[in-house]
């Protein structure tokens, strides 16, 4: 016989139960534009992370001045590696605002 119930096989499954909630219900609620506003908001966070990038580097350059060249070519590394993720939640942002969009006049 069984000491334990079934439902507590369930309880380690409640964090992500509860982390997926909100968005399900933005896009159930909001429909479309709620893809657009998650849109602008991806936008918004690659922006954010384009210029921490940026000002890092300039702090640093600033900071520490003249580096070996080893040095500033990982310096220039992180930088181009950060744009780049930057540039991808960019892109990622506006294909969810031109998807909102098309839904939203088409098939709203």
């Amino acid at each position: 016989m069984r000491s334990q119930s079934d439902s507590l096989l369930v309880l380690p499954l409640l964090p992500i139960f509860l982390i997926g909630v909100p968005p399900m219900l933005l896009f159930t609620l909001l429909g479309f534009p709620g893809f657009v506003i998650l849109g602008v908001l991806l936008i918004c966070v690659g922006l954010t992370e384009r210029l921490e990038a940026n000002s890092d580097f300039n702090q640093q350059i600033i900071v520490h001045g003249y580096a070996r060249r080893s040095e500033r070519m990982i310096q220039a590394s992180n930088l181009h590696s950060a744009i780049r993720f930057a540039t991808i939640i960019d892109l990622a942002g506006a294909g969810l605002i031109v998807v909102g969009l098309v839904g939203f006049f088409y098939l709203g």
